[in-house]
């Protein structure tokens, strides 16, 4: 019981900290400033949370073109303390490549659930028609993902299906994940 529990409060503790370090990776991508006088409260919520570990990891990383790469270093490595933690406590007698292998997975199943996240919040916030700064700078996060949908799927009466079909291609990308680690573990 106590394990479960511990194990619970890492995954939120790793899955707040990680998922930041992506949304700071992609608004650096898309060019959107984490501070200053823009009046980006989720941009200083980021960087308040995540300039202790970027940034010594960008001395270290440097960015790649549009690439934050220290970000990606940074939520690779909350996953991969998370995992490490958890082999420990277990006193599960597995190989730490497979404690790395975990790592990766569990990255990618973030960056799906932070996607996921993303989508509801900003198809919520659309049909309240509340414009606020959260809900341009979540415009400005979820249009570049649903735009390629929107140029193959239009409107139905008015109906802006992309984000629905979105949802289902990473529930889709879930479900291949997991089978993936499954196979993999056996």
């Amino acid at each position: 019981m106590l394990f479960q529990i511990f194990s619970l409060l890492l995954e939120v503790l790793a899955g707040v900290l990680g998922g930041a370090c992506l949304l700071r990776l992609y608004m650096h991508y898309l060019r959107i400033p984490l501070s200053g006088r823009a009046g980006n409260p989720l941009g200083r919520f980021v960087t308040g949370l995540t300039d202790w570990l970027v940034l010594p990891l960008r001395r270290l990383v440097p960015a790649k073109g549009p690439w934050d790469t220290a970000s990606l270093l940074g939520a690779l490595l909350v996953e991969l303390a998370q995992y490490s933690f958890l082999w420990v406590l277990s006193g599960a007698t597995m190989s730490y490549g497979l404690v790395l292998y975990l790592a990766f997975f569990g990255l990618i199943r973030l960056l799906i659930s932070g996607l996921t996240g993303l989508v509801i919040v900003h198809a919520l916030l659309s049909w309240l028609q509340a414009r606020s700064v959260l809900s341009d700078m979540l415009d400005r996060l979820v249009s570049p993902l649903l735009r390629p949908i929107r140029r193959i799927i239009p409107s139905i009466g008015g109906i802006d299906l992309s984000p629905l079909i979105f949802l289902v291609v990473l529930q889709i990308a879930s479900i291949i994940l997991s089978n993936l680690q499954g196979s993999a573990l056996r």
